[in-house]
């Protein structure tokens, strides 16, 4: 009840602005339990203690909902009780119930004041517990990365000039906490020993306790304050001696349990306060920065005061302190880093990261350069065996292992240049990270057989190791024999299978960011794209359209969310392992159906009408032995081929023999019950591939996809139910199955209004040529017929019944029909020449015009009395032949049938260039093959690994399914776009390779710059240097000369009796 009495003593302005001002030293209590309150506000779980979930509505209504008349003992006391004493929870799920978010209530929170007394109580209060409560109650506020909650704590450090102390007190903090560490210092060297002696014999364990039981005494009794004094140096020391011995000579080691029992208590003592305060202070601090906060990021590391209190590099300093590197060498992490404080080191990596990225250049750079050993420490943390704790915890040593290799990441974080790589690489040897990710592999594989630890609450060491692994992908860029070393098949000995999985489950794409630089991005593969079925694939590519930029990026975008569907229901499906299979072998349903319907017409047309003969089933017995063995060799050649090249054959001479053994209708039944229930278990596998009902029932009604074999399998019961011609509408299944004939049709549908225009013009012309033929040439419209001869009511072939003229007549008079039908005397006045008039009446005019004028090449004209030249009408009758021909034939119909024909062209042309771009063309970028010659990166290379059209599928997923609180810096940039659906992020007519290239050139040809200006400026050196030399002698000849006449001068007798020379 501890919450309840904290809520009741305390008033409702708790939330009200500078409320800590208000309270005298003696309710620092109350203070601490109202924090305590409005943390549960906030609290995703608070449904873990009992009465927790009731509690949180009731604060939620007095505090958010105007109920202040409530009393102090009233509802509030009463139904937590109640729900206390009932022993009653409710899960998580009931804070929905409550219809406030945690969001809204953070923002309401800090609305009403919460951030800013946070920060006074930081910066105010000298009780231990009020500061926690404080931290706590900032973290539940920035739970999630609250935006608003981060721009007021950055609004009240920096605008009201608060940062100096607030950061003062944190910074004190961080040195209190590692004063603290270095002076009670402890190194777990327990579990060692124990490892070791349980492997060792009986005799062995035996002889080791008794000399244990000996020295512990001894030491109890005098050497107490020596071991005291010896403290982690001592133990460090001995425990690299015993690694450098043998393990047998370790076990015989006296006195290697002596102070044994002190050094367990020791561990079994809780962190002090000092220290267990650093990791919700830190948690306060990563919050701060959540979502990449640059603001606060940078704010961390320099405020701008008089004083500034760089958070950034004591964190790292903290690390430092705390995995005891201050201590010594890197090889010890294991003897300083326990189940109390693991929590602690997770938690100090958590922080470090979310500094660094963003990117924040400024916080990988200072975390990079700082001169304690905290990147060191990290790259321990990954390549070092954290023992003893990963002999029984190795969860807890893989999530260490994890974070560290986040941390290296967001340190290299979208940074162009080498350095902070090369930092990371100074002190790692790349052998030893391989096998790091090796072992991890191995110990997934493991886990996967035995179902062991680590699976479910932890961290998988598969994906431990993808880290790493991602991690070395980034570092061999500035290492060409980690490069080589993470190429499959490079290490013949062990372990390719793990560089084989990392390999094909990790995925790089390149990015455009806001400042147009490009950034090169390697994350690993969601298990959810293994479900993306081939056909879809397949579909994708052929089928996407280029926009009017000649991208394909903003159709292929549009499919994405599709395509995401369609995995989650693949992935669903898995579950049904009958449907997967169907669905599976959804193109074998497909070439089956269309095989079956080529087949039972081909039945229908050579053996219809069947059953009159008499002769059904009989064969002669050399074609029946020769049809036998037909299908004797063809089931046999079934066997060997499994294609439809042994399967077609196998079916049409099953189907003969059926035939002529069973007869026609009992096979065709057979044919096309199999075809309708083959075809049904398609419809199942197309539904089972595309997930249509997931998508709902409009997107149902628009899938033409879907509706074309619906139709299809009532096309099939109406063939089998009603009538064999039906199954003749199955033969159109070609035209859907080949593009070609999809154009033919195209052809005509593509530019169908132009063409109905058309025609609807042609027709104006014709009802034009029938009134002028009316008028004018009535008695020129005359053509022979061919009448049906009297013939009495008879069964013809098949059953199919004919009429005689007069019977037809008679029917036709008792149904009132038209009087077109010529009487008996019109017949027998006609039947002499089988003349007969065709336009006595306007409607006549017209249909002979048109049915006989466009049929005929000449027009309407080849089917008209041919006249005399001597009739008045016969120029009229030339003119009329003439314009029918020339407007009607030669440019109506050539007008249509161009239309046509132009539109195939441009169809066939159209899927020509498709299939160029296909194959020349990159699909994201749109860069062309020959940009690629003479380049380091080939064509096929680049559309591989730089730009493959599915990576940026599986990223796209991976931005879907990953915690928004776990981005990086690049995926909250990418998220952010595609929030947006903005495709700027997508690189267009650009590669980094391409780039690099070009940098390369110009390096190139500035290093040849500088060689050449280098020899210059040596050889100018040279000729200097001879200058001088030269200088030199003619100064020391003309002094010579010059002393040479000065002697000369003085004793002009001496050179008179010189000898000569």
């Amino acid at each position: 009840m501890a919450y309840d009495m904290g809520i009741l003593l305390i008033p409702v302005c708790v939330f009200a602005v500078g409320l800590f001002a208000n309270y005298a030293s003696d309710t620092e209590h109350k203070l601490g339990a109202s924090y305590s309150s409005i943390a549960l506000l906030l609290d995703l779980k608070y449904g873990l203690f009992p009465g927790g979930s009731t509690l949180r509505r009731i604060l939620l209504h007095r505090y958010f909902k105007g109920d202040h008349s409530v009393g102090a003992n009233g509802p509030l006391s009463g139904a937590y009780a109640k729900t206390a004493q009932a022993g009653g929870g409710f899960s998580g799920q009931d804070s929905d119930k409550t219809g406030t978010s945690v969001s809204d209530i953070q923002c309401l929170l800090d609305k009403e004041g919460a951030s800013e007394l946070v920060i006074d109580v930081i910066v105010n209060t000298k009780n231990d517990r009020i500061f926690s409560e404080g931290i706590l109650l900032g973290i539940a506020l920035l739970e999630g990365g609250n935006t608003q909650t981060q721009y007021s704590f950055y609004q009240q450090l920096h605008e009201q000039k608060k940062s100096e102390k607030f950061f003062k007190v944190l910074y004190d903090r961080m040195k209190a906490a590692q004063k603290e560490i270095r002076s009670t210092v402890t190194v777990n060297t327990i579990d060692l020993g124990t490892k070791k002696r349980d492997d060792d014999n009986d005799l062995m364990a035996l002889g080791a306790r008794m000399r244990v039981r000996d020295s512990s005494l001894h030491l109890k009794e005098g050497m107490k304050g020596q071991l005291t004094e010896a403290s982690s140096a001592t133990s460090k020391a001995y425990c690299v001696y015993r690694r450098e011995m043998d393990p047998e000579v370790d076990m015989m080691c006296p006195g290697q349990e002596a102070g044994s029992a002190e050094e367990k208590s020791a561990e079994e003592v809780t962190m002090s306060p000092a220290i267990t305060i650093m990791r919700p202070i830190l948690r306060f601090l990563q919050l701060l920065c959540e979502n990449h906060n640059r603001e606060l990021q940078n704010f961390l590391r320099n405020q701008s005061n008089k004083t500034n209190y760089n958070l950034v590099c004591e964190t790292l300093q903290f690390l430092d302190c705390i995995c005891g590197s201050t201590t010594g060498g890197l090889g010890l992490l294991g003897l300083y880093i326990n189940e109390k404080n693991v929590a602690l080191v997770n938690q100090t990596l958590e922080s470090l990261t979310e500094y660094c990225q963003g990117p924040c250049h400024e916080n990988q750079t200072c975390i990079a350069t700082h001169e304690s050993n905290g990147i060191d420490i990290i790259i321990a943390l990954i390549l070092n065996d954290i023992n003893p704790l990963g002999r029984y915890r190795m969860d807890l040593v893989l999530q260490l292992k994890d974070n560290a290799s986040k941390l290296l990441l967001a340190i290299m974080e979208s940074r162009h240049d080498s350095e902070n790589a090369e930092r990371i690489l100074f002190n790692m040897r790349p052998r030893e990270l391989v096998d790091v990710m090796k072992n991890a592999y191995n110990q997934g594989l493991e886990c996967d057989h035995g179902d062991e630890e680590g699976g479910d609450d932890g961290v998988s060491p598969k994906d431990v190791g993808h880290n790493i692994y991602i991690l070395a992908h980034q570092l061999a860029r500035h290492n060409k024999l980690l490069q080589q070393m993470l190429k499959p098949g490079s290490d013949p000995e062990e372990g390719d299978e793990a560089l084989k999985y990392y390999a094909n489950h990790t995925a790089q794409i390149e990015i455009v960011r806001h400042d147009r630089t490009m950034e090169q991005i390697v994350f690993p593969v969601p298990n959810i794209c293994e479900f993306l079925t081939r056909e879809s694939k397949y579909r994708v590519f052929n089928t996407t359209e280029r926009d009017e930029q000649g991208s394909k990026v903003n159709d292929f975008f549009q499919q994405t969310e599709d395509l995401y569907n369609e995995m989650k229901w693949q992935k669903k499906i898995r579950n049904n392992p009958a449907l997967f299979w169907v669905s599976r072998h959804i193109s074998l349903w497909g070439s089956i159906s269309f095989n079956l319907a080529v087949f039972i017409n081909l039945a229908v047309a050579l053996f219809y009408p069947f059953g009159d003969d008499g002769d059904e089933g009989t064969l002669s017995p050399l074609f029946s032995i020769l049809l036998w063995i037909a299908v004797a060799i063809c089931t046999s050649v079934l066997f060997f081929f499994s294609k439809p090249v042994g399967i077609r054959p196998f079916l049409v001479s099953v189907m003969l023999r059926s035939i002529y053994t069973i007869g026609l209708g009992p096979t065709l039944i057979l044919l096309g019950a199999a075809n309708l229930c083959n075809k049904i278990v398609f419809l199942v596998s197309f539904v089972g591939n595309r997930g249509t009902f997931t998508r709902g029932y409009q997107a149902v009604i628009l899938d033409m996809a879907f509706l074309y074999h619906v139709a299809y399998v009532l096309v099939c019961m109406l063939g089998l139910f009603v009538h064999e011609f039906f199954y003749s509408f199955l033969l159109f299944d070609l035209v859907y199955r080949e593009e070609t004939l999809l154009n033919v049709i195209k052809s005509v549908t593509r530019n169908g209004r132009s063409i109905i225009l058309t025609a609807v013009l042609a027709l104006i012309l014709v009802y034009l040529f029938s009134i002028i033929g009316f008028l004018f040439l009535k008695d020129d419209f005359t053509m022979e017929v061919d009448r049906l001869k009297n013939r009495t009511p008879a069964t013809g072939n098949h059953g199919v019944p004919t009429m005689t003229l007069p019977s037809m007549m008679g029917t036709c008079q008792k149904e009132n029909c038209s009087p077109t039908i010529p009487s008996s005397d019109t017949v027998d006045e006609g039947s002499e020449d089988g003349i007969e008039r065709t336009c006595d009446t306007l409607l006549m005019c017209i249909v002979t015009v048109l049915n006989q004028g466009l049929r005929n090449g000449g027009g309407v004209g080849d089917v008209l009395r041919r006249p005399s030249k001597d009739e008045p009408l016969f120029a009229a009758r030339v003119v009329y032949d003439l314009l029918f021909f020339f407007i009607v034939i030669i440019i109506v119909l050539n007008l249509i049938f161009g239309v046509i024909i132009d539109t195939f062209a441009d169809l066939r042309s159209e899927k020509q260039k498709k299939e160029e771009i296909l194959k020349t063309t990159c699909f994201i970028c749109g860069l062309e093959r020959d940009k690629f010659d003479n380049k380091t990166v080939s064509f096929e290379e680049h559309i591989k690994s730089e730009h493959n059209m599915w990576h940026y599928l599986y990223f796209i997923v991976l931005v879907k399914v990953k915690d928004p609180t776990e981005y990086t810096g690049p995926e909250s940039y990418v998220a952010q776009m595609i929030m947006e659906r903005n495709l700027d992020w997508f690189p267009r007519m650009r590669a980094m390779s391409l780039v690099s290239n070009e940098g390369d050139t110009e390096q190139n040809e500035i290093r040849n710059l500088q060689e050449k200006l280098e020899s210059t400026m040596s050889l100018v050196k040279q000729l200097s240097g001879q200058l001088a030399e030269l200088k030199e002698q003619m100064t020391e000849q003309r002094k010579n000369k010059q002393r040479l006449g000065f002697l000369g001068s003085n004793t002009p007798h001496v050179n008179h009796h010189m000898p000569p020379h």
